[in-house]
Formats: structure tokens, C-alpha cells, sequence
């Protein structure tokens, strides 16, 4: 029975949504789930189910000891994830992934939550901000937010707008970078807010590597918008590399590879171009190709990046791409239990919050909806956990001047105290570390389990 006759209300039945419901129910706390599907549909779904799958199948590796994700998965288990207790027993063969039948998927879903005594769905659009007579609320409305629940969020925030573009630039492990090509200096020593003269490692080309990498950029193989996205203009301000490009041979020397202010140190020159990266997270082992959003297809954008001096080794954190998309700058706008600091009684969750990819979704709709319970389930999670790194970064831990979405990684996540473990054994104990810290975290609330 719910002591509080104050139901939680929810608004968006994808995966953060549908998460955040179950959580607060297995706490016993009633939930209104508002969907707007049927009534009003999008242009990606096909269905009125909750936590339908639109893009893939596939929720990516399922290897707990090697691969971030796949970690998550295995930490959500563990805190009785409704999602990937679907996702367990819908599996389907896919090597090393984690794959699922996605109508029976989004159908378990659906039914057990219109199953569960304490949840109630409410069809319909909510079109803008939730009254205050609803008290604590969740947004997990998604990428595809309505209109009218987008422009109520960027009257309140005083944000301006809403990113309609996942301009999205490549992200390095630091470790994998080539300093004996590259070097850190920011244009003309100058000092940037809270840095110094030496923020940026830089990446040298000359003119023949220079000429070489604007003509593999504009023949590469592109990405297509989908049909709903194509009348969606670009941003000046966030071209993709290929579409500057594709506008001249100097463009990109006059824009995010202009070389002014910069000496390289084995010259003593100026270079003829130059790629910057800049720090993309407190830790610092992660960092971003400035300038570089792109909507190349993954492997045309590994084997041209890598082209580039200092980058031939590179390992990605993720790569980089341009499609409409709907975030607020979650490390500006919400506190550590994801509230929105202007208004605490609103929770965002899920991609809305710009974290990328179905699984980190599910994750920020379970803490979500543990916040709200209270008590033992407000300390959030250790940042040695996947559910605390992505919690940490996309609530403080990331740049707010440059937040972009991102998906979970071992970069976000903070060293291990021993420096020494080798490369290859350093996942496996991030991995390690990371279960047995949540593990004490979940022994101080035992509805967790449930």
C-alpha cells in the first residue's frame, strides 16, 4: 500500500519512463505513466507499446568484465531492472550482444505494467510543463519531445532552445593518443576559465596530409538522415566536416583546423592544419575532436581519423555523428539527484538528459525513480560504478560549455588507485571494482532486490 496519496506522475513510456515506474512501484509508491502514442504518434515509432525499440535490437555487449555497457547491463540486474529482465528472457543469438525479439520485448513491457496494481497509463499528450498540483514528476519524453513540452522546458530553463541536433564530435582515450606527434598548447598560451596556456593537444599536418584528408572526407562513405529528419536544417555552428569539406578545399583550414596561434614543437613552424582536442570530462582520460561533428559511417570515420598524425592508434570512446535529436545541458540545468534546479519537483531521465543508447536510457530512469523514493534510495550510486559514472557526468562531470550526448564508457569513470595494472587487466578491475561497490551500495536498501 502507498502511504503518499500523491501518485508520482511520469511523462513518456520509452524505456527511462517505463523503468523509472517499476522502480517506484517495487517501493510501493503509486505511478501515473503518460504516453502520447497513439493519440499523437512520432515519426520513429510503429506501435502504442511502452519501451519500444525504434533504432535496433541490439542493446550492444553484453560482456561485463570488458565493455561499459555491458557492465551496466549486469549492474541493472542486479537492481531488479525491469528492462533487462525483459531483455533476458526475449534474447536473441548475436555472438557477444545483447539482442532481442523487440516486439515481445516492448510487449512484456507493457503488460506488466498495465499488470501492476500501483500503475496506471494515461493516453494522451502532455503539452506542457506538469501542474504543480501533480507534485513530483519525471520527463523521459525522449529524443522526440513534443513541441509544446519542449517549448515549455526552454521558457523555464531560460536555455534559449533546445539542441535539435546531436552534433556530435569524436571522443579519444587520452592513453591512445601519440604524444611524441602531438602537444598540448592552447592558440597563443592564452589562459581559458579554468584552465591554462596549455589546454588543447594539438595534432600537426602539412599540406600533402592536409590535401589528403579533405579529399577522404569528401569521398567517404555518409550516413542518410532519415525521412523525418531531412527538412531539419544544419546549424551553421555545427556543419559536419565533410559538408565544410565539400565547400572548398581551405574551408576547413579557415575553421576547425585553422592553425593561428599554434608552434609545433618539433618545427618551431606554425603547421599548414591542425586538429585540436580538448579535455571532454573532469577525469580527464577522454577527449574530443573539436569542431569534428560528423555523420560518416563509423568505419570510414576510424580509418580517416586515424590518418590524422598522432591519431594512427586512436581508440574511440565514441564516435561521432549528426542527426535531430532533443537534450537539455543536463550538467548546467540539473543537481545530483536529477532535478531540475529551477523548479527541484521536475526529474528528467533518460535520453532527454543527453545520455545516448537504450541501456544508459533504462539507467538514468531507474536512478530517477529511486530519487524520488527517498530515503535509502537517495544516495546515488559510487562513481566506481557504471550507473555513477554516467550519473556523474551528465550532472557535473562533463563540460556544460560543449555537453553533447554520450553513451557509457570505461573513460568516464574515475582510475584505478593501483597505476600499474597493465593495459589489457585494467577493464576487468574497473569491472570488478565497479560490482562489488555497487553491491555495498545496494545492501543499504534492501527493496532494491525486489
Amino acid at each position: 500500500m502507498d502511504r503518499n496519496p500523491t501518485p508520482v506522475h511520469i511523462i513518456g513510456g520509452g524505456l527511462a519512463g517505463s523503468e523509472a515506474a517499476w522502480q517506484l512501484t517495487r517501493a510501493g509508491r503509486r505511478v501515473v505513466l503518460h504516453e502520447m502514442r497513439p493519440l499523437r504518434p512520432t515519426e520513429a515509432h510503429r506501435t502504442d507499446r511502452l519501451a519500444e525499440l525504434v533504432c535496433s535490437n541490439s542493446l550492444r555487449s553484453d560482456d561485463a568484465m570488458n565493455n561499459a555497457v555491458g557492465l551496466l547491463h549486469e549492474e541493472l540486474r542486479r537492481c531488479g531492472s525491469l528492462v533487462l529482465a525483459a531483455a533476458d528472457r526475449h534474447k536473441l543469438p548475436a555472438g557477444g550482444a545483447l539482442a532481442v525479439d523487440r516486439d515481445a520485448f516492448a510487449a512484456e513491457i507493457t503488460e506488466r505494467l498495465l499488470a501492476e496494481p500501483l500503475a496506471s497509463i494515461e493516453r494522451g499528450e502532455v503539452a506542457g510543463l506538469p501542474p504543480p498540483e501533480w507534485g513530483e514528476c519525471i520527463i523521459a519524453t525522449g529524443p522526440l519531445t513534443s513541441p509544446g513540452l519542449s517549448q515549455a522546458i526552454r521558457d523555464l530553463t531560460g536555455e534559449g532552445t533546445l539542441a535539435f541536433f546531436d552534433a556530435i564530435a569524436p571522443i579519444v582515450y587520452r592513453e591512445s593518443v601519440d604524444m611524441s606527434r602531438a602537444w598540448f598548447q592552447s592558440r597563443y598560451d592564452k589562459p581559458g576559465p579554468g584552465g591554462g596556456s596549455a589546454d588543447y593537444i594539438n595534432c600537426p599536418l602539412t599540406k600533402p596530409e592536409y590535401d589528403s584528408f579533405v579529399a577522404a572526407l569528401v569521398a567517404a562513405d555518409k550516413t542518410e538522415f532519415h525521412d523525418w529528419e531531412k527538412d531539419t536544417p544544419y546549424f551553421d555552428g555545427c556543419l559536419p566536416i565533410e559538408i565544410m569539406a565539400a565547400r572548398g578545399p581551405e574551408t576547413l583550414r579557415f575553421g576547425p583546423m585553422k592553425p593561428v596561434g599554434l608552434i609545433e614543437p618539433a618545427t618551431g613552424r606554425r603547421p599548414h592544419a591542425v586538429v585540436q582536442l580538448r579535455q571532454d570530462n573532469a577525469l580527464g582520460t577522454l577527449y574530443n575532436l573539436v569542431g569534428f561533428q560528423t555523420k560518416l559511417k563509423h568505419a570510414e570515420q576510424a580509418r580517416i581519423l586515424r590518418a590524422i598524425p598522432g591519431l594512427e592508434r586512436a581508440e574511440f570512446a565514441r564516435l561521432g555523428g549528426l542527426h535531430r535529436n532533443t537534450f537539455i545541458n543536463s550538467p548546467r540545468l540539473l543537481d545530483g539527484e536529477l532535478r531540475l534546479k529551477v523548479e527541484p519537483r521536475l526529474r528528467f531521465a533518460g535520453q532527454i538528459t543527453g545520455v545516448e543508447g537504450y541501456v544508459e536510457s533504462a539507467a538514468i530512469g531507474l536512478l530517477a525513480g529511486r530519487f524520488v523514493v527517498g530515503g535509502a534510495w537517495r544516495e546515488p550510486p559510487p562513481a566506481t560504478t557504471a550507473l555513477g559514472a554516467l550519473l556523474a557526468h551528465i550532472t557535473g562531470g562533463a563540460d556544460a560549455g560543449s555537453f553533447q550526448p554520450m553513451n557509457v564508457n570505461f573513460g568516464l569513470f574515475p582510475p584505478l588507485a593501483d597505476g600499474k595494472i597493465k593495459r589489457v587487466a585494467r577493464k576487468p578491475a574497473l569491472a570488478a571494482r565497479a560490482l562489488n561497490d555497487l553491491d555495498a551500495w545496494l545492501g543499504a536498501c534492501p527493496l532494491a532486490a525486489q
